[in-house]
């Protein structure tokens, strides 16, 4: 799900490069659930309407009045979910997923203005959510939240290191890239397991071969 599409300030930390692991480090239980604590400061702000849609309409700041009807999960039913969602359940990822949007939008407003749009690194973030629900331990006593939060950032800040090495691509190039990365996204919501090469191209209605290390096309070394 992403910024534009229809419903299916403290000091920032400074954003490296994290390194790829499988885990996060042991997370200790906080008090407070951060998707309860920041849910109100999720609104349509000055920087809502950063990205535009036909006509000039301000896309993030639809996409934020969309996501602020979704209700939270207590802690009952997100247990439920995440039993579910352990067991490849597809309708409780997304649920979880769903739930958890605010939560996004909250950690990346704390990383605007480094490089990429609020948009983009909604998206990011949402990439993020997503990983943090297939790996998440229902078992271990640790609210979603807490835990998703270290997913969501380190795949924001992965983003930003990727743009701050970008090679410029032709125009065409950036667009098919851009969609690419939205649809896997989606698919991967829906279907509740990253997606095929094939599934991708079948839905963009393009050549597999098209898609062939499109990703890395964006990225240098």
């Amino acid at each position: 799900m992403n910024p534009g599409d229809p419903l299916p300030a403290s000091k920032p930390e400074e954003p490296a490069e994290p390194a790829e692991l499988e885990e996060p480090p042991e997370i200790e239980e906080v008090e407070e659930d951060p998707a309860e604590e920041d849910a109100a400061e999720v609104g349509v702000g000055p920087d809502a309407g950063e990205a535009a849609g036909p006509g000039g309409r301000p896309t993030v700041s639809i996409y934020l009045g969309e996501i602020s009807r979704i209700p939270l999960l207590s802690r009952e039913e997100e247990v439920a979910l995440a039993k579910r969602a352990a067991t490849g359940d597809a309708e409780a990822r997304r649920r979880m997923v769903e739930a958890n949007l605010r939560l996004v939008v909250m950690i990346a407003r704390r990383y605007q203005h480094r490089g990429l749009p609020l948009a983009d690194l909604i998206e990011e973030g949402n990439l993020g959510l997503i990983r943090a629900v297939e790996k998440f331990r229902w078992d271990r006593g640790t609210r979603f939240s807490t835990y998703a939060t270290w997913w969501i950032r380190q795949a924001i800040a992965r983003a930003l290191a990727n743009q701050a090495r970008l090679i410029r691509l032709p125009v065409h190039v950036e667009a098919l890239l851009a969609k690419y990365r939205r649809t896997k996204e989606q698919l991967t919501l829906r279907m509740g397991h990253p997606p095929q090469l094939a599934e991708i191209a079948a839905e963009l209605r393009v050549p597999v071969h098209h898609l062939e290390g499109l990703e890395e096309l964006g990225r240098t070394p």
